[in-house]
């Protein structure tokens, strides 16, 4: 089933057996994934700046945050859209009406001044779109390579992330300090629109006939209820999920408002924070990397548990670190840990799924991850103010660590193996 007509169609195929970071036409398709990667992280900044300038804090909170109702309550349907339609295509025009919505508020602001309303409005329809965007990214990267090269490609997605986080923000406040919100708006809206072209000259390999036929007969509510029923029964995706689940509630607390607190109640402020979220990032990063260069990483299921268990211990060290520079090495172990159980529990979800239903088991680990895992924020911020930090990071490395129990004791995850 084609994605969209057209010479790119004409020409799909296998591609050539060489490594992803050395084909063509995945590095196309990283290129337009970092432009649109950058591009959400200068909108991001925009958003924020032009909310606190027109409104309170709380406000401006609400529109920051509102973009996540739309993106966790229409995900599941987005990654059916993503497997019908083709991933392909639903990317494509995701990135067309994320780049025409902000640059029609850039023009906006640049004449007057709407308020809050535009900027809501404008949240609300990015995360509508990224509901169906976000699945369909997922399922792209089994469409335009090699099965054994997908670990490859997530290392290289992940790359692009420690990329778009190091380089966007600081391209958003320079776009804000040279003509404000607007400029940063337009800013973003050109980035994300450079990720169109490239999306559209990348080849789509096609789906197997039996794959195809099956993501043609059925209806809609059949297809979400039919994914949903394939991750559950499915002997390493269910408990994967499990493990994914646990990882993230474990990790995004401590991680977002947990380490705020952390740095407050030990003097290292603002900068000695950002030190420690480098250190994460550099650790991350080094992940990544190692998944590109190798490929392939032998007893992926027993690597997954493996840097679970002590990444998990790393988080409670994290609060009993002395000095701040301990506090750095702990946070660059713990993105090291992380990024590696992420990156493969990631390319664990690509490897084991049918290809005709990436999208809609791409869109339950995205509920997983942008669904439930965020909960742990309030909850870690509520209970450090009644317990403090130390024994709220102690949990939270318990639940974590958890994780990687269940991946040892799920007999498809822990034996689960890489393609060669």
């Amino acid at each position: 089933m084609s994605d969209l007509p057209g010479i790119a169609d004409r020409q799909a195929g296998p591609t050539p057996a060489r490594p992803a970071h050395r084909d063509g036409n995945v590095l196309r398709w990283v290129a337009a994934y970092t432009a649109s990667a950058v591009g959400d992280m200068v909108f991001f900044l925009a958003l924020s700046w032009a909310a606190v300038q027109n409104g309170s804090p709380a406000q401006a909170g609400v529109v920051t945050a509102v973009s996540a109702v739309p993106r966790a309550l229409l995900m599941l349907g987005g990654g059916v859209v993503a497997d019908r339609l083709g991933p392909r295509r639903v990317v494509i025009g995701s990135d067309a009406v994320r780049c025409a919505a902000v640059l029609a508020v850039a023009a906006v602001l640049f004449a007057t001044d709407p308020g809050l309303w535009l900027l809501a409005l404008l949240a609300v329809v990015f995360g509508t779109v990224d509901a169906v965007f976000m699945p369909a990214v997922g399922a792209l990267p089994a469409r335009i390579t090699a099965k054994d090269q997908l670990a490859r490609v997530q290392g290289m997605r992940g790359l692009a992330m420690r990329f778009a986080a190091v380089v966007g923000a600081p391209l958003g406040g320079l776009g804000v300090a040279l003509g404000g919100a607007a400029a940063a708006f337009a800013f973003a809206g050109l980035l994300i629109a450079v990720s169109v072209p490239l999306l559209i000259s990348v080849r789509m390999r096609d789906l197997p006939a039996d794959d195809a036929n099956a993501a043609r007969e059925t209806t809609a509510w059949r297809d979400l209820v039919g994914g949903l029923r394939y991750v559950r029964r499915h002997r390493v995706l269910g408990p994967l999920m499990v493990t994914i689940a646990l990882g993230d509630l474990g990790f995004v607390g401590p991680l977002n408002v947990g380490l705020t607190l952390l740095a407050d109640e030990r003097g290292w402020g603002a900068s000695g924070m950002g030190w420690v979220l480098a250190g994460f990032g550099v650790g991350a990063g080094a992940a990544a990397l190692l998944l590109t260069v190798r490929g392939r990483v032998p007893h992926a299921g027993y690597v997954v548990a493996g840097a679970l268990v002590p990444g998990a211990v790393a988080i409670g060290a994290l609060a009993q670190a002395p000095a701040l520079p301990v506090a750095v090495g702990t946070a660059l172990l713990i993105g090291l840990l992380a990024g590696l159980s992420g990156a493969l529990c990631g390319a664990l979800l690509q490897t084991q799924s049918a290809p005709a239903l990436l999208g809609r088991v791409t869109a339950v680990g995205g509920i997983v991850s942008l669904g439930i895992a965020p909960l742990s924020m309030p909850l870690s911020a509520a209970a450090i103010g009644v317990w403090g930090t130390g024994p709220v990071f102690a949990v939270s490395a318990v639940v974590c660590g958890l994780g990687g129990v269940v991946a040892l004791c799920a007999p498809g995850v822990r034996r689960a193996e890489l393609p060669k």
